[in-house]
Order: structure tokens, then sequence, then C-alpha cells
């Protein structure tokens, strides 16, 4: 009787240990359901708001490699004017490479623009160095002037106007004629306002026509001049007709640059 009792006593032990464990399995369960998920940490606000993509930032030589790539696109003819311009205006002689930083022309890279240069009347080309060629080869005043005497008929200033950047300033008509100063000539006012009164036709053209009629042959010839300046794209301007001037001491003479060639007019 006694050992029955002890085993009873054991069963009950054993399944309140098992109650025990089961409510234990059961209140885990339950936490881990009811459990709340754990807050969001806390973000920044100077994070929170968008940062500015960073500005895409071009070369600064973009602009200028544009305008290289636009130079070498363009036409022969347009590439060959911009060095003609630079040798002109410079009056100094280039190498191929020294043409392509000055003004961006790749002559030596463009087999089309170098034998267009080469062979261009205007330029002059040693095998290695370009430079501006003239019609006639003349650096100054006193040269210029000693080219004038040579032209016993007067020479073209459409001739001249190349020769050198001031030449324009010692020039300031159509024909330039030489004054021989060994030889003195003292030409009468009436004479000189006569001279001048006459009315010449606006255009070169008619008066070479006029001079040919009566026997003188030009000293000029507009008609080839006006051929070459199209083939070369140089657009010629017409010629805007000057007012009469009357004729007084006060009177200015042109060409005064070279006073040589007029020192016997005024006597």
């Amino acid at each position: 009787m006694g050992s029955l009792q002890e085993s009873l006593n054991r069963f009950k032990k054993q399944q309140e240990k098992c109650q025990s464990t089961l409510k234990s399995i059961a209140g885990s369960k339950t936490t881990t359901k009811t459990t709340a998920p754990p807050p969001p940490r806390a973000v920044p606000a100077s994070t929170l708001a968008k940062s500015p993509l960073p500005a895409v930032k071009f070369s600064n030589d973009t602009e200028r490699l544009q305008h290289i790539n636009n130079i070498r696109k363009s036409p022969v003819g347009a590439q060959i004017k911009r060095v003609i311009d630079l040798l002109f205006e410079s009056r100094q002689s280039f190498t191929a490479e020294q043409i392509n930083e000055a003004c961006y022309v790749d002559v030596k890279g463009n087999k089309a623009v170098f034998e267009s240069l080469a062979k261009n009347p205007k330029v002059n080309y040693e095998g290695k160095r370009f430079s501006y060629k003239s019609k006639h080869n003349v650096r100054d005043q006193k040269e210029l002037l000693r080219l004038v005497r040579t032209f016993a008929e007067g020479i073209a200033v459409a001739d001249l106007k190349d020769a050198y950047p001031t030449v324009m300033e010692d020039l300031q008509e159509d024909i330039a004629y030489p004054n021989d100063p060994r030889v003195p000539i003292k030409v009468d006012d009436e004479l000189k306002g006569l001279f001048r009164a006459i009315e010449l036709p606006r255009d070169m053209l008619d008066i070479e026509r006029e001079l040919q009629k009566n026997g003188m042959k030009p000293a000029t010839n507009t008609a080839k001049r006006r051929v070459a300046a199209q083939n070369f794209g140089i657009l010629t301007k017409p010629k805007q007709k000057k007012k009469k001037t009357e004729i007084s001491k006060r009177t200015k003479l042109t060409n005064a640059h070279l006073p040589e060639l007029f020192r016997n007019l005024n006597g």
C-alpha cells in the first residue's frame, strides 16, 4: 500500500512538471507574437533633404575645341582665306605647325588645303615656310616712290594696296603718277581747275574704254582684276561718286604722303 502511494505522488509531480513546461512554452510563444517591432532609427533631418547632384563641368577647352573643329570642317577656300589673312596682316613667314597654332588651319594634315595654299598666287612657299606675296615687292614709302617713278603712265593703286600694311595711307588716288623733279613744270591754275572739273565715269571699265577709244593704253585692267577677285572670294564695292569741290589755296592735295610726286604741281 505504501509503494502505491509513492508511485502516485511521483506521477503527480511529473504531471505538474509537464504542465509547468507546457505553460512556459505557451507563454514564450505569446510573448514572441505580441512583441512590438523595434522603433525605426531616427534619421537626421539634414540627410532627409535630397542633396543636389553635382553639376556636370565641361572642360574649359570645350568651346575652343568646337571652334577648331568648325574651322577644319569648313570649305577649303574658307580655310585658305583664313591663312592668307594671317600672312597678310602679320607679314611674317610661318611653318605649317605655326599656322595651325595661330589660326587652327591644319595645313599639314589636310592635303587639299596644303596644295591650294602652296599654289596660291598670293602666297610664297619656300619648301617649309609660307609668307604673303604682294604683286609688287615694296616694303615702305621710299621703295614705293622708286616703284612709281618706273611707271611713266602711272600705276594702279589696286596693284599696290597689299604692298605693305600702311600703303593706303600713302596712296589716296586710283592711279599714282610719277613726277620727275629734274623737269620743272609750271601748270596754270585755270588748267588745273579744268582738269579737276572733268567728271569721270563712276566705273573704271568705262574709263578704260574711253582711254582705248582715244588711242591710249589704260594702266589698269579692271575686268581682269574683278575676275581674279571673284575667284578668291573678294567682293569689290562700287565706288561712290564724290562731291565736286572748289579748288582753292586751302584745298588738300591727295597723295600728300608722297610730296615728291606733286612738288611742281602748285608752282
